[in-house]
């Protein structure tokens, strides 16, 4: 990056400070001084329990899911692999 790209970088970075106040509040805005709230249920130990019990259920079972397709997949792409090259050996033994 030259310098002169990167003084006009600096430049047109600089012209648009003032117009960083209007598209603050787009789309909802955001204010430092205003705490965002929150109404989320209470929950007793058991249900976090359950929750977490769920939880590591649902990854152990996306985890076996992934590792039978990869599998699947590596055991697909060897045999192709293998039928290709059987067909390169013997255009090159003819």
């Amino acid at each position: 990056m030259s310098i002169q790209a990167m003084n006009t970088s600096l430049n047109n970075n600089r012209k648009q400070m003032p117009n960083r106040d209007r598209f603050k509040n787009r789309l909802g805005g955001y204010n430092r001084n205003e705490k965002t709230e929150y109404n989320l249920p209470k929950a007793n130990a058991k249900q976090l329990k359950d929750i977490s019990r769920r939880l590591k259920e649902e990854h152990k079972s996306r985890m076996l899911k992934i590792i039978v397709l990869t599998v699947i997949l590596f055991f697909g792409l060897l045999l192709t692999f293998l039928y290709s090259s059987d067909g390169i050996i013997e255009l090159l033994t003819y």
